[in-house]
């Protein structure tokens, strides 16, 4: 992929001056346990509206007991997911949409390049393509291990009822 065609060069991000740890994430999206995708976030530009975060993948992901057992993979549905997470905190973070919670909206054009295993550094770079405060954010996406493409696509964030949390299965 010619460069003037990523988000941002992966040689060029500085791994090293984290922006938001896995506790200020928390701050701003829901996911917990297995389902955290983020170990960090990195570079969060709002002018530019993009936003790079990393996974460090170790061999105790819940998947790796079962997606290829012989030569275990990041299932790409979780690499999808990942992305999200990096949209979600950019929007929440920077108040992009004007509402409580943004939740995955849908997947376009999205593409796996490479694979991703137990010991390798997922990164994510989303830059926001477009968004209409209060219903939706649009962006496209790119992830990398190493300088290497592993996958790309376009993803939707929606806006989420402000109740959705009040849910108890126990209630009910």
């Amino acid at each position: 992929m010619p460069a003037q065609e990523l988000i941002v060069d992966p040689a060029e991000i500085d791994f090293s001056r984290i922006v938001a740890d896995l506790d200020e994430i928390r701050q701003y999206i829901p996911q917990r346990f297995a389902m955290e995708q983020l170990t960090a976030i990195v570079l969060d530009d709002v002018e530019r509206k993009i936003c790079v975060g990393y996974r460090d993948l170790t061999d105790q992901e819940f998947w790796v007991s079962g997606h290829m057992p012989a030569y275990p993979l990041l299932p790409g549905v979780i690499m999808c997911e990942a992305a999200a997470q990096v949209l979600s905190f950019h929007v929440q973070k920077n108040d992009l949409s004007g509402v409580e919670v943004v939740g995955f909206g849908g997947l376009d054009k999205v593409k796996f390049r490479g694979v991703v295993r137990p010991g390798d550094r997922l990164m994510v770079a989303i830059q926001v393509t477009k968004f209409r405060r209060g219903r939706m954010v649009v962006c496209k996406f790119q992830e990398f291990v190493g300088t290497t493409l592993v996958c790309e696509g376009e993803l939707t964030g929606i806006a989420l009822p402000p109740d959705i949390f009040d849910y108890s299965p126990a209630a009910k």
